[in-house]
Parts: structure tokens; sequence; C-alpha cells
């Protein structure tokens, strides 16, 4: 009766957000308004800057990726979570898990990557004006972004392979939306030691690499901007950083808060505290990028002016 991936359960229950049956129904659609704003956002901002020569720049190449992941990453949970809320019980086969569970992790990782690229971007835009274009060649951008998706998949297969090892018996109920590391370890009837290990390793690696790049890439950008004389000077070179910032801000901390939860013991907390990590990054991301970036605004009105020019021929 063991299957090949030697579990015996062949299906799990995702227990969703809440079990409140009042709630059901405007979380309904207060999470279906945010992966419209999502898929909207991101969408119209991969579309944008796709279309627009002007914004085919380093700078923008990364953004583009990072609204595509944003896109990707939202779509991987959000129909399951959505669908929750409308139906009895909520289940998802095993290889459907282990494929969602792949796709979160490597959309996960390779954003986190993303944002450190976009944060050496910064850096060598403010701190080497002159070597800009050289260091930041369309290759080397090529390179930057390969290496962030390579490290999404390296560290999405890593989590993947170590849970198909795994022998879950009797319990399947996920308290979760989404099938997540550990609210599947919890329901292991085997030893996790292993993937413990593994997470360990690999979470360790993906939150010292970039906070560490990012955080040594700002330091030489604030020096850099505070030995900038001119008042309107400091105040581009600002500006240039502060949705990156927000955007970074709103990742690591929303991720940070959910893994304190969830290693304190409160798989409740840990789940309401993800919904900002999991939803609410994603649909903020093309918002502080359009609403705060002059470039944007500029490219979204001449797309707006053109579109307007077809329809009237």
């Amino acid at each position: 009766m063991l299957a090949q991936n030697s579990s015996i359960v062949t299906e799990f229950v995702l227990a969703g957000l809440t079990d409140r049956p009042e709630l059901q129904l405007p979380l309904f659609y207060l999470f279906l308004m945010i992966y419209i704003v999502t898929v909207v956002g991101n969408f119209g901002l991969v579309t944008l800057i796709g279309l627009n020569p002007h914004l085919h720049t380093p700078m923008y190449y990364f953004l583009f990726n990072l609204s595509f992941i944003d896109l990707c990453y939202s779509s991987v949970f959000s129909p399951k979570m959505l669908m929750n809320f409308v139906s009895e019980k909520n289940t998802i086969s095993y290889v459907g898990c282990m494929t969602q569970l792949f796709l979160f992790l490597f959309f996960v990782i390779s954003e986190c990557y993303m944002l450190t690229s976009m944060a050496y971007d910064r850096y060598v835009a403010i701190c080497n004006p002159l070597l800009y274009k050289v260091t930041m060649s369309p290759q080397v951008c090529s390179v930057i972004s390969i290496a962030a998706y390579g490290m999404g998949f390296a560290g999405a297969s890593a989590h993947t392979g170590c849970m198909l090892r795994l022998t879950f018996c009797n319990a399947n109920v996920i308290n979760h939306y989404l099938c997540d590391i550990l609210p599947l370890l919890q329901l292991s009837c085997t030893s996790t030691y292993v993937n413990e290990v593994v997470v360990l390793i690999v979470v360790g690696i993906n939150i010292t690499v970039p906070s560490f790049t990012i955080l040594i890439s700002y330091v030489f950008i604030l020096a850099n901007i505070l030995n900038i004389k001119s008042t309107q000077g400091r105040s581009k070179a600002f500006s240039t950083c502060s949705s990156h910032i927000m955007a970074i801000s709103l990742f690591f901390g929303s991720a940070a808060f959910m893994y304190l939860k969830y290693s304190s013991g409160s798989m409740e907390q840990g789940k309401i505290s993800s919904v900002f990590y999991t939803n609410v990054g994603p649909m903020l991301n093309p918002l502080i990028y359009s609403l705060r970036n002059k470039d944007v605004k500029v490219a979204l009105k001449k797309s707006l002016i053109k579109f307007q020019r077809k329809d009237r021929f």
C-alpha cells in the first residue's frame, strides 16, 4: 500500500487561515481583492517595463524580474487559499502539495536574491556612477538574475527533496493555508532531524548572504550620500533608494516576524503574520515602485496616451 514516495498519505487537508464560519466570506472577498490588485499591479509593471525602451536599464530590469516573481509567487497559493474560504474541505494531493512547496520556496528565495541584486545595483549607481554602464552591463545583469533564480532552485530542491523522504501516516491536516516546511514537518511520523538541519543551513545561507550584502551596500551608499555637498544631490540619491528600502523592510521584516512566531510555538499567530509575508508584500511592491517612482509614472502616462490615440483611430 506504500506509494513510491514512501508516504501512506495520498492527500492533505489545508486547515486555512481560520475555522470561524462567520469570517469565511468576508476573508474571501478581502483576499480576492488583494490577489486581483497583486496580479494587476505586477502584470502591469512587467508590461510597462517591457513596452517602454527608456525603462530598459539595470534598475528596471531587476524590477521587471521582481514583479514577475511576485506575480508567480502569489499565484502558487492564492487560488487554493481562496478556495478554502468557500469550500467545506480544501484538499490537496501529495504531489500537488510537494509541487506547491517547491514553487513557493523557489520564488521566495529568488525574490530574496533579486532584492539583493537591486541593492548592489543601487550601490554601483550611487558609489561608482562613472563605471555604472560597464559594471552593470546587460550580460552582468543577466548573470546576476540567473544566479538569483539558481539559488532559488537550489534551496527549493534541497527542502523539497528532504520533505519527499519523510513518511506521513494518519495525520494529514496541514495547519496552514499553504504547504510550508514547518507545518508539514509537524505531520511526519518519521524523524525530521535531517530536514531540521537542512532548514538551519539553507535558511541560514539565504538570510545571512542577502542580509550581509544589502547591509554592506547601504552602508557604502549612506556614506557616499553624506559626502554629497548639494542638498538636491542628496535628495535625489535618497529618493532612488527609498522604494527599495521599503520593499526590503516589508519582505525581510514580515518574514522574520513570521518565523519568530513559528519558533516560539505559536502556529496560529505565525499563520496570521505570514499573510503580510505572502499576500501583502507582493501586492504592495508594485504600488511602492510605481507611486514613488517618477520614471514609472511618466512611462504610464505615455502608454495611456498611446492607447487613447489608438482608440480614436
